[in-house]
Formats: C-alpha cells, sequence, structure tokens
C-alpha cells in the first residue's frame, strides 16, 4: 500500500515484514493511505466535540474538493458515506444515552418534588383530622358569679308634695346636683398594683356608662328596649339579665330594679328630662387580674301621672340610691363590659306593700301610702332572706320643703 509504513515494533500478528499476514487481510478493507484520507469529503469529530447534545458525528471536510464528481471522488464518498454511517449508530446512541440520563434526573427531581408535596399534603390531613376529631379545650376562665339584690321600699310618713320640677329640685337636697351625665363624675385614675392608669379609666368608663344606660336613658326608664343595658354585662350574666327582665321574682337574684331603672309606663312618665344625679366612684384590686369598682349614685326623678290629664304642677320627687358593685377582668376591659355583682337600691316614696320585682311603683304628689308598718318576716320561713320585702321610712329631710 503506497505511503505505509511498517511499524517500528513488526507485524502486530508476527508475519514477517513484507509478507502478507493474516492481520493485514483483515484490516485491508479498512486501511487506507493518508492521500485517500485527506482526499475525504467528510471528517469524523473528536471524543470532546462529539459530548454536545446536538452535534453530528462528522462534518464537512475544510479545505475538500467538492466539484465535479469522478471515479475517485465516488469512491471517497463511498467510504467517507460508510465511515458516517458507522459513527451514525454509535454516537447518537451515546447521545440517547446521556439525554436519558438527563431526562432520568430531570424525572427523578419532579417524583422526588410530588412525593414530598404528598407527604405535607398527608400530614397536613392528618392532623386536621386528630384536631377535629380531639378539640384542643382551653382551661375555662371563672364564669361570672350571678347577681345579688336587695331592695328597700322607702316609704313617707305622710302625702307626697307636690308642684312644678324646677321648683321641687330647688327646694330638695338635689338642688345641688348636676342634670344627666354630668352628674357622674369620675375622679382621676390612678395606677393600682397590677393596672395601669389607662386600664383604671376604662374600667371607670364602663362603668360610668352603665349607669348612663341604666338609670338616665328614657328608653330604659319608661320601659322600652334594654339592650343597651345588656351589652355592657358579661355574657355569662346574660341569662339572668334576661330572666329578671321578662320574668322579674322577689327572690334575691331577678329582680329588675338590680339591673335598672324602670317604671310603670302605664302609671307613671317624666315631668322632666333632666335627671338630677350625684355620686362617688371607689377602685379596689380584688386580684392581680380583677379590678373592683363599687359606684354609689343618688338619682331624683321629677315625674307625674301618666295620662294628659296631668297639669304642671301635678309632678312630685322620687329619689333612687343605686350602690352598685363591679368586677371587670382584663378581658372585661378589652371587650367594654363589666360583672356586676351586687346591687343595693333604695327608692321612695313609695308604699311597704309595693312589688319591688319588676316596674317600680312611686308614690306620686297627694298620695299616701296605705300602710307605713314593714312587714313581718318569718325567720322559719323557706324564703331566702335576700327576698323577703324590705321597708323603711323615708327621711322628712329627704322631702322637698314647703314653699
Amino acid at each position: 500500500m503506497a505511503g505505509s509504513v511498517d511499524p517500528p515494533d513488526g507485524t502486530p500478528d508476527g508475519t514477517p515484514e513484507g509478507l502478507p499476514g493474516r492481520g493485514e487481510d483483515e484490516y485491508r478493507p479498512v486501511v487506507f493511505d493518508e492521500s485517500f484520507i485527506r482526499a475525504a469529503r467528510l471528517q469524523e469529530l473528536s471524543a470532546r466535540e462529539r459530548m454536545g447534545n446536538d452535534i453530528p458525528a462528522v462534518r464537512d471536510r475544510p479545505g475538500a474538493d467538492h466539484d465535479g464528481p469522478g471515479p475517485d471522488r465516488d469512491a471517497e464518498y463511498e467510504y467517507a458515506y460508510d465511515l458516517d454511517r458507522r459513527h451514525h449508530w454509535r454516537t447518537p446512541r451515546r447521545r440517547t444515552r446521556r439525554r436519558r440520563s438527563g431526562h432520568g434526573r430531570t424525572t427523578g427531581a419532579r417524583v422526588g418534588s410530588l412525593i414530598l408535596v404528598l407527604l405535607v399534603a398527608a400530614v397536613f390531613a392528618a392532623a386536621t383530622h386528630l384536631g377535629s376529631r380531639y378539640p384542643y379545650q382551653p382551661p375555662p376562665g371563672p364564669r361570672a358569679e350571678p347577681l345579688r339584690v336587695t331592695l328597700v321600699a322607702l316609704t313617707p310618713t305622710g302625702p307626697v308634695p307636690g308642684g312644678r320640677p324646677g321648683d321641687l329640685y330647688a327646694r330638695s337636697p338635689a338642688a345641688q346636683y348636676r342634670p344627666g351625665a354630668a352628674g357622674i363624675a369620675l375622679p382621676p385614675a390612678r395606677r393600682t398594683t397590677h393596672f395601669s392608669a389607662g386600664q383604671v379609666m376604662t374600667a371607670l368608663t364602663v362603668t360610668k356608662d352603665f349607669l348612663i344606660r341604666s338609670s338616665l336613658a328614657p328608653d330604659v326608664l319608661t320601659g322600652g328596649t334594654t339592650r343597651s343595658v345588656r351589652l355592657l354585662l358579661d355574657p355569662d350574666q346574660h341569662a339572668q339579665f334576661d330572666r329578671s327582665v321578662d320574668s322579674p321574682a322577689a327572690d334575691g337574684r331577678h329582680a329588675t330594679g338590680g339591673w335598672l331603672i324602670r317604671f310603670d309606663p302605664a302609671r307613671v312618665a317624666l315631668a322632666d328630662p333632666g335627671v338630677r344625679v350625684h355620686g362617688t366612684f371607689h377602685v379596689t384590686e380584688a386580684s392581680a387580674d380583677v379590678l373592683e369598682i363599687t359606684s354609689d349614685h343618688t338619682f331624683t326623678y321629677a315625674l307625674r301621672p301618666a295620662g294628659p290629664a296631668a297639669g304642671p304642677d301635678d309632678a312630685s320627687l322620687f329619689a333612687v340610691r343605686r350602690e352598685l358593685r363591679f368586677r371587670l377582668d382584663r378581658d372585661d376591659l378589652r371587650m367594654h363590659r363589666a360583672e356586676l355583682v351586687t346591687s343595693h337600691l333604695q327608692a321612695g316614696p313609695m308604699d311597704c306593700s309595693a312589688d319591688l320585682s319588676g316596674a317600680l311603683r312611686p308614690l306620686l304628689a297627694g298620695h299616701r301610702p296605705t300602710t307605713a308598718t314593714p312587714p313581718a318576716a318569718d325567720p322559719y320561713a323557706s324564703v331566702p332572706a335576700a327576698a323577703t320585702r324590705l321597708c323603711a321610712a323615708l327621711s322628712p329631710d329627704s322631702r322637698p320643703s314647703p314653699p
């Protein structure tokens, strides 16, 4: 073969030099001289160049003559084509393997992500299921105590004085009282051991709002809605409040007068909407988490008989002293509400025989009590002592002086 050079160590199969051997015959169809290779139109890429996924295994040889077919060029093309075919089934297979390897890694990552998502979803579903079947029940807080009520009817010793509201106020101890909400003055708020001055002021504001809504609001006084009062109470006391308003009873728990002031609209009307008020507040700590506020206020109402027949001189004064004790924990301060613990009410002029469980029944101008003697009390009776009707004589100094 022209241009061939024997290996320096001799032929690989041990055949003498210059003689055709078995190895030479085996590789003779595929071994060409250097000039034939240089004349090839296609050139095989190196291993590094074939590492790209989209690069063909062979390329056009630079500088090769592509013009004009000929016998030698056809032979070269056939060799190159045969060479290209052999690499065609080798190289793409390696590229396919690399593509499959990358695709496998991508598919594995996707499968792993999907498994992780399903695992998280399963854990969340299990937690939700267990939470719904075995919900955490926080320890219940202390429930509000039932309100304890004491009502005392103040009975006059003679007929009730009458006149115009302004004149009556001027001749009574209520002459110096301020009208309406202005008479419910709040003291300076001072911090306590466990509550700030702001929290103390919030507690005082809640109790003042309760006094205004339960003692001064015209709708409440004349038998109208009581929702505004109810909203200021601890929810644990709503049931007791509702029963006291709808079905009052003289049992020391369910008297309407323990919660609010109400007159029978069929018998009594307001002669002057400017109710005179005077009183005090006292703040203490019941515990590290509870404030206790005691209010002591006297409300003086100018009343007249209901109906158009009453004249301007038919008014009379009716005094109600309310001593209320409130408790407010930190939730109550945040929700602007209070727990009413005790309510002590003294009201007159009234008859000792009057029913104190529901709306108050004042004695109006010119009327006198049917009995001035308090009713007898039986210490052996099964009725609670708080349910016993209480009565006391109305001091003459509390009545308007004669003109």
